[in-house]
């Protein structure tokens, strides 16, 4: 008999290629929070919503380039929020040091959300 348990365990981990300027991408390990198909679309349709309302915001205006970056900033810090639980940056992961990765390596959120929903595609493939 198949030694598989149907409640899946609550973290995986998974090495994020970490975009450096000027270098090639740090593989860091990501320990994520598991969640169900419904959890999981519940989160994307949440992040979807917040996008749209940021895209009204902006509506009809000029904004800059500065406003631009932190709505984006913004963005990056709650997505790793929502998903990570674990690094392996001997930095605390905590909402500093969260803050300061997502200004200092451009793309890194897009990078971290990419391996979390790879993890899943993955999975959903027998791997």
């Amino acid at each position: 008999m198949a030694k598989f348990s149907i409640a899946p365990k609550p973290t995986f981990t998974v090495d994020v290629a970490i975009p450096q300027v000027g270098g090639r991408p740090a593989m860091v390990p990501f320990t994520f929070k598991y969640r169900d198909r419904t959890a999981l679309a519940e989160l994307f349709d949440a992040w979807k919503e917040k996008a749209e309302a940021l895209g009204e915001r902006f509506k009809d205006t000029q904004p800059s380039l500065t406003e631009i970056t932190a709505a984006e900033v913004d963005q990056g810090v709650e997505q790793i929020k929502d998903l990570v639980v674990a690094w392996g940056f001997n930095d605390k992961l905590n909402d500093e040091s969260i803050t300061a990765l997502v200004k200092s390596c451009i793309g890194v959120s897009d990078a971290v959300v990419k391996a979390y929903s790879e993890a899943f595609g993955k999975a959903r493939l027998g791997n």
